[in-house]
Parts: structure tokens; C-alpha cells; sequence
């Protein structure tokens, strides 16, 4: 199990999985009853059931003890249900292992024998329906409701009444019913968008969407269509992944954000009181996309590939599927480049003039958290406020000031006229970084004088895209691009094609989904997916907890010749 073996649980895996078998596998000559229905669980216990189930604390604040054989008693923390059978519950199969589910859907009902995905009702289920009181008995002793005492390597989970009935009414509120936005027809999405957008841009995005879900949805008319061949049906159904995908429509939604973005918060919550939605696709706004990313995750609203620069950066947020850091993962790159060159002149520290702009805070802050983690000491920063032309005067006064080897300077195409300054200045820095997104087109521009001790992060991959045809690995051996072949050149044309590697991504994600339309389980097949080919970031990979696809950058200069190409410093340095 590729996802367990990284987070290093080999005997959570091996004590999950004869946990889960001895379950549900067994056939039982007879059903027990379930227990009354229980009254619905206030806020408060959910919460704390959802503590237990994700984190491993109890109500307490004390981390969950459980006891394996050998050990009378060990923090469970490690053994928190979510870490084999996911935020959604749902479980999952990987490597020839399976996990079976722990959602109020399917625990607290019988489990059928399936045939080749079809229940076979003639015969006794695996397993009878759970009730709370079976269900706590089996967390602590191991033994299932007919008397059968499970794996001495399975966990008894040391759980007094109180805890144990939170974590069973959690159970029983976890993947119970459909999501928001999906009915049994149809599956409804939205994309969200600030009104102050370029026309050219949003009609770019949405133009792709548009064409996405309405061919779409064609094929689901032709397959309900009573006049449609039966073989022309079965082809649609195969290339639906079922046949109940293969019935619902889906829709997108336009959430159109108007005025300041402190206002944006209260409309999107009238949006999604109004028309409630699966989940979020694509987007753009203006400045930050922290409002719409705290508004999905207050809300438990996935959200997939918004088209932002500068992402919210968390290890702990989980709605929110960026395709990369935006601004942050350069600075990040240009930190782990500087740290893995073995000839860094100097031992004075780094310094960083930072524009007061959120594109430029996003990569100062991606440089210094990453610098100082990687031991050094953090770079001395100066802050260049918002209409400062940076120019000769600045740089010399700065350079008094300071002595260093290596200037970081984040700034757009305006910082271009202090580089000409600097190769004229003797006592110059040895290396000078630059971001090649922020300074855009204007990066051909360098003229050859600066071009030696200039360097750029480049954070998209290294292959020829016009057209924004079938991308390469990052690891090939093209070293040069020509102006023609990047991302830089057409920015409507990037929007194009990153919203078809969103609905891309739909496609798979809904086959994966199995018909089981739960927001976390969106995000959890996410989590378990290959590696895709990106139109502009390339190969990307996804895995369970990742909210980045893209997670490197390269470092690159522009070549000496009159007609200038970005050449290669560096492999992809990643994150």
C-alpha cells in the first residue's frame, strides 16, 4: 500500500487490514437485530467523534490508547481510523489490499456477498449490521458479534462508555448520506470569479468549461435516449466508468464575486445557501484566493485547481487542491538551489528586496522559511514600498549597507533598469535571482550585460508548448527553451489549458468515485492517484494529504546569443 508505506505504518497496515478482514469476511447464519435508532448527535459530539476518528485525541485531550499484544497499553494516535479508511470512511483498495468502509452508509447495515460488484441476496451477508453496542464491543475485545475473537494484532481500543458512544455517533454521521449538490440525477459544481476578472481571461476558462459540460451531458441524453443503439449505450456506459455515472448530468455554476474581498466571504455563503455544490472547479479572483480557500474549508467544500498565483500555504488544510504554490515555490527553489551550490561565494548573509505586493511577499516568504530550515540564517530583507522605482540610487545605498554575495530582488519588470545599474557597479553581488513569472514577457529583455549573474526560477516545465501540446517528463533532456515555446507568451492560452487539466481530473475523480458522491471521498480517490501529465506544470503527482500537484521549479538564465533562450541551472528542485 504505496500510502501507508510512506508514512512508514507497516504494522498499522498489517494490524488494519486482519482487523477489517476478520470484520466483515465472515459468513453468519443469521442477522442481528439492529439496535432502536439513536437520537441525532449534537454538534458537540460529532466534533469530538471526529477528533477520535481523525486525530487519535479523545474528548479529554488526551491522545486515544489502545492495546496490541506485547504492549499493555500504547498511545493510539498512529492507529486513528482515518489513516487506513480515510477521511470519507470509505476505506480503500491498494496493492492487492483491502479496507473495507466505516461510514454510517455501510457499518450499521449488512454486509452482502458482492460478485463481481453485484450482491448476491440469496446468500447470508459477511457480516450483520452493526449496533452501537456490537460495534463499541469489537473496538474493545476484539470480538464480533458471534463471539469470534479477532487477531491478537489487531488493537483494543481502551475506550470507556462516554468516548466510545462519541466515536460510534461519529460513525454513524460520517459518509451517511449524499453530499450537497448531488442528486440522483444530476451533480452540480461551481466556479467562482471576481467581477474585476479581464473579460478575455474569464470568457478563456469558462469557454472550456462550457465545452466540457455540455459534451458531456450530450453523451448522457444519448444514453438515456430509449432511441440510442444498445451498443452505442454500452460504449458510453464503459467510457463513464458506469452505468450510474453514466445517468447524471453535471452543471457548473458562475459564483460572481463582486466589490472588495472582504465582502466576498458573506456572498459566498448566499451562493451556497441559494445552490448548494459538490464542489469548486477551477476560478479566478483577484489578489489572494484566501477567502474562497477559508470559505471551502469552513464549509467542507472541495475545491480543484483554482487558477491563483498566490495560494494559501498550509500542511493542514485539506478542501483545497492548488496545482502548485504559486509564487511561494519559487522562492522555495531559489533557497534549495543557493543551499545545494557547493561554490556559494561568501559567508555574508543573503539579502532580499521585497516589493510591497502580495506576488512578491508570496516568494519572500517561500525563500526565508525555507532558507532558515535548511540551517542558515535568515536573509536580511528590505522592503521596497509600493511606487519606490527600484533603481541605481537604492541599489548603491543598499549595497553599502550590506555586504553580500547573493541578492534576491522580487520585483517585476520595473527592477529591470537596476540589473543595467549593477553590471556597471564593481562591487555587484555574485548572483542576482529574479522570478521569471513576475517579471512575465519582460524577461526577454535582459539585456546581455546582466545576463550572466542574473538567474530566474522558471516554475513550469521545461518543454516546448505551443499549442500546449503533449508535455514531457521534467526530467528530459531539453535544456533550452526558445521564447515561442513557454507559458509566458500567451496567458489566455494557459487558462485554456489549465482548465482542461481541471476537467481532466473530474473525469477521473468521478469514475473513481464509484458512485459514491462524498465530498471527502473526492478528495481522499485524489489522494490515491498516478501521476498525471500537467499541460504547464507537467508531470504532477497526488497523494494522500498532498494539497500541491506541482511541487518543484527549476533555476535558469537566459543564454548570451542575440536571440535568447532560457537555459537549464538546475534539475527540478523539489519541494
Amino acid at each position: 500500500m504505496k500510502r501507508l508505506k510512506k508514512r512508514g505504518l507497516a504494522l498499522l497496515l498489517a494490524t488494519v487490514v486482519i482487523c477489517c478482514t476478520s470484520l466483515s469476511a465472515s459468513p453468519v447464519s443469521a442477522e442481528v437485530s439492529p439496535s432502536p435508532a439513536p437520537a441525532v448527535a449534537s454538534q458537540e459530539t460529532l466534533r469530538l467523534g471526529e477528533r477520535i476518528y481523525r486525530e487519535g485525541i479523545l474528548p479529554s485531550g488526551k491522545p486515544l490508547r489502545v492495546s496490541i499484544k506485547g504492549d499493555s497499553a500504547v498511545p493510539g494516535m498512529t492507529f486513528a481510523c482515518v489513516s487506513c479508511h480515510l477521511r470519507s470512511g470509505l476505506g480503500a483498495f491498494e496493492e492487492g489490499v483491502y479496507t473495507p468502509p466505516t461510514n454510517g452508509a455501510k457499518l450499521f447495515k449488512p454486509r452482502p456477498v458482492l460478485h463481481r460488484g453485484l450482491e448476491l441476496s440469496a446468500q447470508p451477508p459477511l457480516r450483520p449490521a452493526y449496533t452501537d453496542e456490537s460495534l463499541i464491543e469489537v473496538l474493545r475485545t476484539g470480538s464480533d458479534p458471534k463471539g469470534r475473537v479477532l487477531s491478537e494484532v489487531m488493537p483494543r481500543y481502551l475506550l470507556d462508555d462516554q468516548d466510545a458512544r462519541v466515536l460510534v455517533a461519529y460513525l454513524r454521521s460520517l459518509s451517511a448520506q449524499f453530499s450537497p449538490g448531488v442528486s440522483d440525477t444530476a451533480i452540480r459544481f461551481a466556479t467562482v470569479i471576481s467581477e474585476d476578472i479581464p473579460p478575455e481571461k474569464s470568457t478563456a476558462m469558462l469557454a472550456a468549461f462550457d465545452a466540457y459540460f455540455d459534451s458531456r451531458n450530450t453523451q448522457v441524453r444519448a444514453v438515456a435516449d430509449p432511441r440510442s443503439k444498445g451498443s452505442y449505450r454500452r460504449m458510453a456506459e464503459k467510457m463513464f466508468g458506469s452505468k450510474e455515472l453514466a445517468t447524471r448530468t453535471t452543471s457548473l455554476s458562475r459564483w460572481i464575486l463582486k466589490g472588495p474581498p472582504e465582502t466576498w466571504r458573506s456572498q459566498l455563503e448566499a451562493y451556497n445557501g441559494k445552490e448548494p455544490v459538490f464542489a469548486l472547479l477551477g476560478g479566478m479572483v483577484s489578489g489572494q484566493w484566501q477567502p474562497v480557500h477559508q470559505f471551502c474549508e469552513e464549509n467542507g467544500i472541495p475545491c480543484l485547481f483554482p487558477n491563483t498565483d498566490v495560494p494559501v500555504i498550509s500542511d493542514t488544510d485539506w478542501y483545497t487542491l492548488y496545482a502548485s504554490k504559486g509564487y511561494y515555490q519559487e522562492g522555495e527553489g531559489a533557497a534549495r538551489y543557493l543551499n545545494n551550490t557547493a561554490d556559494l561565494p561568501g559567508e555574508h548573509p543573503v539579502v532580499q528586496v521585497v516589493r510591497d505586493s502580495p506576488e512578491a511577499a508570496a516568494l519572500a516568504a517561500g525563500f526565508q522559511q525555507t532558507w532558515q530550515g535548511l540551517g542558515h540564517k535568515a536573509p536580511v530583507t528590505v522592503s521596497l514600498p509600493r511606487g519606490k522605482v527600484l533603481d541605481g540610487d537604492f541599489l548603491q545605498r543598499l549595497l553599502a549597507s550590506h555586504t553580500t554575495a547573493v541578492l534576491v530582488i522580487w520585483d517585476d519588470a520595473a527592477a529591470i533598469p537596476a540589473l543595467e545599474w549593477l553590471a556597471r557597479h564593481d562591487g555587484r553581488p555574485a548572483m542576482v535571482f529574479l522570478s521569471a513569472r513576475y517579471l512575465g514577457e519582460s524577461v526577454w529583455s535582459l539585456k546581455k550585460s546582466v545576463r550572466d549573474f542574473t538567474y530566474l526560477t522558471y516554475p513550469y516545465s521545461f518543454f516546448p508548448t505551443a499549442g500546449m501540446g503533449k508535455p514531457q517528463l521534467q526530467g528530459d533532456a531539453q535544456k533550452t527553451l526558445r521564447q515561442a515555446d513557454i507559458p509566458l507568451k500567451n496567458e489566455v492560452e494557459m487558462i485554456t489549458s489549465q482548465t482542461n487539466a481541471v476537467t481532466k481530473l473530474l473525469t477521473s475523480l468521478l469514475i473513481e468515485l464509484k458512485g459514491n458522491y462524498y465530498r471527502d471521498n473526492l478528495l481522499d480517490v485524489t489522494g490515491t492517484m498516478m501521476e498525471e501529465q500537467h499541460p504547464v506544470y507537467g508531470q504532477i503527482s497526488f497523494a494522500a494529504g498532498h494539497r500541491y500537484a506541482s511541487r518543484g521549479c527549476y533555476i535558469v538564465q537566459l543564454s548570451p546569443g542575440d536571440t535568447p533562450e532560457l537555459v537549464k541551472k538546475s534539475g527540478w528542485e523539489i519541494q
